[in-house]
């Protein structure tokens, strides 16, 4: 039985008017999740902006998803860096505050061979007894997992999935065919909100996403179409949300999400430099997205 699948919020971590931690808005935000029916969620990602957080920031930021959530949903801590040996201290630390697993993503910036790469997980596993989810992400690793090398690494003991995000449909398939399909507790998770009626129809298992974070219930409603195999209702759910998905990437994610959730009201804040505001017009557009959204969901009730 797989133990991730289904649909996991990437949570962006909100700030205050002061840039630090809104602590209680962030707690607000779990809950909303939760309330909505999400599977999982995933602190300390990118979308939660984890490199430019402090350690006792990120600290912080585990408790609270452990307080919030711990024995209701799964907790999926964000803990993998360049280095190993940080990777393992992060990975060991979300152990002990109470994660339920951790997102690893692949070595940034020092681009590592294949065989580098399945010994940083290899090294990993030896030092946690945490599920490993492997997250792929040539945009912003430098570099693509093979399939040849995930399948090595779906052998290690702790790892059980791989966050998907390489844009590459034909890899999904092959990845899906020789890892998911022969190995039965791999999960395949979605890293683009934008595939997830193209991957679910391959095999694939769910969607560790963004858009989830403005709009959890309706994120879950078009997964469970697609588990139902109700591809009509899921088509249609595709094409209502994707103007919308494509407008929350327009810049660096998580700028667009984190300024649509302040549209709505939601705890979200500014940014921590390198990032910075949406440009003056793609706030227009994302506003516009996000209202032409909103208004043809009442419309459809």
């Amino acid at each position: 039985m797989k133990t991730i699948k289904g649909v996991f919020t990437a949570l962006i971590t909100p700030f205050n008017n002061k840039g630090e931690l809104d602590q209680e808005g962030f707690r607000a935000n779990i809950r909303f999740q939760i309330e909505n029916g999400v599977h999982g969620i995933v602190p300390l990602g990118t979308t939660g902006e984890a490199p430019t957080l402090s350690h006792q920031e990120q600290e912080t930021v585990l408790r609270i998803a452990v307080q919030e959530a711990k024995g209701k949903i799964p907790i999926m801590a964000g803990t993998g860096s360049y280095s190993t040996q940080q990777t393992i201290l992060n990975t060991q630390q979300a152990e002990k505050l109470g994660a339920d697993a951790v997102l690893v993503v692949s070595p940034y910036y020092n681009k590592p061979t294949p065989e580098g790469l399945y010994r940083h997980f290899k090294a990993i596993c030896d030092n946690t007894s945490l599920p490993i989810i492997v997250y792929n992400v040539q945009g912003r690793t430098a570099q693509n997992i093979s399939t040849d090398t995930l399948k090595r690494l779906a052998d290690l003991p702790n790892v059980i999935g791989v966050k998907e995000t390489s844009g590459n449909l034909t890899q999904v398939s092959e990845v899906i065919e020789h890892i998911g399909r022969t190995h039965p507790n791999f999960s395949v998770m979605s890293g683009d909100d934008a595939n997830l009626l193209t991957f679910m129809a391959l095999g694939g298992d769910g969607v560790i996403s963004v858009l989830s974070n403005l709009l959890p219930a309706e994120t879950v409603q078009f997964y469970q179409a697609l588990v139902d195999g109700n591809y009509a209702e899921a088509r249609e759910l595709h094409y209502r949300l994707i103007p919308l998905i494509r407008t929350l990437f327009i810049e660096t994610n998580p700028i667009p999400i984190k300024a649509a959730m302040q549209y709505r009201g939601m705890a979200a804040g500014g940014y921590r430099l390198p990032l910075c505001e949406l440009m003056p017009q793609n706030q227009a557009a994302l506003q516009a997205a996000v209202e032409s959204y909103c208004n043809a969901e009442i419309l459809s009730r």
